[in-house]
């Protein structure tokens, strides 16, 4: 069974840095990865995503320019880096896992528990 988990979630300033980290068991990584967030009261949206091993990338309009995704895949691990937080960025990071790249939420197939990242203005 695929695995997902989730760390590096907590309380963060608005304009600070932060990571969150998501490692796999061996037969995620020749998959499209992709962090979503939930805000409260939303549905799910598509913050970034990443192929296997091409190095492309996707951002959602909201993030660009402030987060980037990466991976390792040696570590099993893709990670979201989040630069100038801002308060809006409140919400549940899920990392999800998927064949073919896509922003839908319903393609993916495996999901991770999700980590909360609350920001403080």
């Amino acid at each position: 069974q695929v695995q997902l988990t989730e760390s590096g979630g907590g309380l963060v300033q608005a304009g600070a840095s932060h990571r969150l980290a998501c490692t796999g068991t061996e037969s995620t990584f020749s998959y499209f990865m992709a962090w979503f967030r939930r805000r409260r009261g939303n549905e799910r949206e598509f913050v970034a995503g990443t192929s296997a091993s091409e190095g492309i990338t996707y951002y959602g309009d909201s993030v660009k320019g402030r987060f980037t995704i990466s991976r390792d895949n040696a570590k099993k691990t893709v990670y979201l880096q989040m630069n100038a937080l801002q308060s809006d960025d409140t919400a549940v990071y899920y990392c999800a896992g998927t064949a073919l790249a896509t922003r839908t939420p319903g393609s993916y197939d495996y999901w991770g528990q999700g980590t909360q990242v609350t920001v403080s203005s």
